[in-house]
């Protein structure tokens, strides 16, 4: 079963839309050229360490039951960016003009320094973490025989052919969505189902990773999906 990931690249002056697997993104899911949909979560994090060898253990024991809960495959993304802090500085500089009394004034201004010169050394990241939860017409178990077998042989024509079949699927992809954050929400995290602007704007620096650190997407309805 695909997952989202580029395709490889296998001749000179192709398109690169061609290499992008998406179709559409509507309601919150994302339509795959193959008729197949992704749901994606954001999960936070927990520090692990800081945690007491019971809290610890209870943790590892829910993900367990997470992963032994399972009767689909899921897929793990770790995005790694570097931080931003460039809104962070410009703030401490509005802070200093405005501050009347020398000497904070001056603690401001070598703070800032000490910042700048601490993002300069070392590259401070941020790590997001997200769950995608696939569904294929294959799958579908509320169908009659005639939608089952389009949902085989044709998966792209019965994800496309009507609204009803669309939202037949979404909603038993849902479930499995619901599924995932109650199990996951028993480990500490928070799970968040991704909405349509949100997984645009992820997608758009996904296939786009030279331009996330310098480009602000301030309105992604803008955003062509052809042109990822």
């Amino acid at each position: 079963m695909e997952f989202l990931k580029p395709k490889k690249q296998t001749g000179k002056g192709s398109s690169t839309q061609q290499y992008v697997d998406v179709e559409n993104i509507r309601d919150g899911v994302i339509v795959l050229k193959s008729g197949a949909l992704r749901s994606i979560l954001l999960v936070s994090s927990i520090n692990f360490d800081l945690k007491s060898v019971d809290e610890q253990n209870a943790v590892i024991a829910q993900y367990q039951s997470f992963l032994n809960s399972l009767d689909f495959p899921v897929q793990i993304v770790v995005s790694s960016r570097r931080f931003d802090i460039r809104p962070y500085i410009d703030r401490l500089e509005d802070v200093e003009k405005q501050q009347e009394n020398e000497l904070l004034r001056f603690q401001i201004s070598e703070y800032k320094i000490f910042v700048k010169n601490l993002t300069d050394v070392s590259n401070i990241m941020s790590k997001y973490f997200y769950i995608v939860i696939p569904f294929s017409p294959s799958e579908d178990e509320k169908g009659g025989l005639g939608t089952k077998l389009l949902g085989i042989f044709q998966p792209k024509k019965a994800t496309q052919s009507t609204g009803h079949l669309f939202e037949t699927y979404r909603s038993q992809l849902l479930q499995r969505v619901e599924h995932v954050s109650a199990v996951l929400s028993g480990t500490g995290v928070r799970v968040s189902p991704l909405n349509t602007e949100e997984i645009i704007e992820l997608l758009y620096k996904s296939y786009n990773p030279s331009l996330f650190n310098t480009t602000v997407l301030n309105n992604v309805n803008d955003v062509d999906i052809s042109s990822l």
